[in-house]
């Protein structure tokens, strides 16, 4: 119920911002597809507690900096690669084994990869990752598994 009730407040304050009209009988049809979606998501089971945004707010602030260096990081090594030419990428597919339990984990993890310069999380798979990376060393770096590891502690602090 708690969740529903998130779900109602994020959709009417979405629907507000992006409307601009504030007449009776357009907020009454707001609230009326408002009240439309909760049913169908209700009847679908999608109002789960990852589906919400407060399940990671606080637990990013941890996360974000670290993802926003190693992307920073890795946007310098692809210039500096394009710079040398074809000669110095070894591009390379794999799969990795992940360690998240929840959906919303392996997401973020999924995500996460392919935010990164020179990788590329092609597909998920139950517990593995298809990942095409630009480097061998990309590659290493993911197998050595600190991204996995700190998105599985974002995972566990929710």
């Amino acid at each position: 119920m708690r969740n529903t009730i998130s779900l109602f407040f994020s959709l009417a304050a979405f629907w507000l911002l992006n409307s601009g009209h504030y007449t009776l009988l357009l907020l009454l049809l707001g609230m009326a597809s408002i009240a439309f979606v909760l049913v169908i998501s209700h009847r679908m089971a999608v109002v789960v507690q990852e589906s919400q945004l407060r399940y990671l707010i606080r637990n990013t602030l941890y996360y974000y900096p670290w993802l926003i260096k190693q992307i920073i990081q890795s946007n310098i090594t692809v210039v500096k690669h394009i710079w040398l030419g074809s000669s110095s990428i070894s591009p390379t597919l794999s799969t990795i084994k992940i360690s998240q339990k929840t959906d919303m984990g392996k997401v973020i993890y999924a995500n996460s990869i392919t935010l990164t310069p020179g990788t590329l999380a092609i597909d998920l798979i139950d517990d593995e990752i298809i990942v095409h990376t630009l480097l061998t060393k990309d590659l290493e770096s993911l197998m050595a598994g600190e991204m996995d590891r700190r998105v599985s502690q974002l995972e566990y602090l929710c």
